[in-house]
């Protein structure tokens, strides 16, 4: 089964320096970074799912456009400097964008799904209709949000539908 590394709003706001700085980033940041290599080495299509903020609904309180903080992390862009990009504005990555021509290009069966927030674009994107033509398994151990409680709530909570595997084992 082809598969896709989906990586989502790994973005400087999150970071310590950012507007909106998220639990354990470093240690998440590390494991995507080695499912990154991995995915490569096997050939495994890395998609980078970028968020900015939809002017049109006011200033939001991170990933405005034009500011560091919504640029893709420098790590992540090093890791996979041919990483295909996609730009969402909602927390689920499928709608409104060209997610679904990118992985269709790609022949892709298999979603490997990591990223921030964990209760809010990962989970989004993981349980979205247009997902639901594809086997998604989401990697906790590349993912973080504000605290390991909500984290933790979040896994729980889509745990009925969705398979989660550690990096380590998938790719």
């Amino acid at each position: 089964m082809k598969k896709a590394l989906l990586v989502i709003d790994l973005q400087n706001d999150y970071f310590p320096d950012g507007k909106f700085p998220l639990w354990n980033t470093e240690k998440t940041l590390d494991n995507i970074e080695k499912a990154i290599f991995k995915a490569e080495s096997n050939n495994v299509p890395v998609i980078i799912i970028q968020h900015i903020a939809d002017i049109s609904q006011g200033i939001a309180p991170f990933f405005n456009e034009g500011t560091e903080g919504v640029d893709v992390h420098p790590r992540i862009l090093k890791a996979t400097p041919n990483g295909n990009v996609v730009i969402k504005s909602y927390a689920d990555s499928f709608y409104k964008t060209n997610l679904d021509e990118v992985l269709s290009e790609f022949g892709v069966e298999e979603l490997l799904v990591c990223g921030m927030m964990t209760q809010n674009c990962v989970t989004h994107t993981a349980i979205s209709k247009s997902a639901e033509k594809y086997s998604v398994k989401i990697l906790p151990d590349c993912c973080t949000t504000v605290n390991e409680h909500i984290h933790l709530i979040a896994l729980r909570a889509v745990s009925t539908r969705i398979e989660f595997v550690n990096s380590e084992e998938v790719l």
